[in-house]
């Protein structure tokens, strides 16, 4: 246990704060409320957990009360409707105007193929 992480007071880092894998029930991350079908709802941070790393500043995972969590919301048909534009218009590629058939990485900006033609040419 990371002594230097356990304030649940707050008194040293301004809210209650936890080492590593010693967070109280109750209390879960956004990941943790997702994977119960919860979500935080507008309510504040309630504690944080540490986690210590070699040569930088520790990690952070916020933390939640589970009592005051809301359920998700579902997704709606217009929603569904404009994920599957939003995600038709990544795996264009602005050049050629084709869907190249995956999602167009940010560091090429446009498909494989008109990334690197003479590459496609030679094989």
């Amino acid at each position: 246990m990371s002594a230097r992480f356990w304030d649940p007071d707050g008194t040293k880092f301004g809210i209650p704060t936890y080492p590593w894998r010693l967070a109280p029930d109750g209390l879960a991350t956004r990941r943790q409320l997702r994977l119960r079908g919860l979500r935080p709802g507008g309510q504040d941070i309630a504690a944080q957990i540490l986690r210590p790393r070699r040569r930088r500043e520790p990690l952070t995972a916020y933390l939640y009360r589970i009592d005051l969590a809301r359920p998700v919301r579902p997704m709606t048909p217009a929603k569904w409707s404009a994920l599957a534009k939003a995600n038709a218009a990544r795996r264009r590629c602005p050049e050629c105007r084709r869907d190249a058939g995956y999602v167009i990485p940010p560091t090429l900006g446009t498909c494989v193929t008109c990334a690197s033609p003479e590459e496609q040419r030679a094989a």
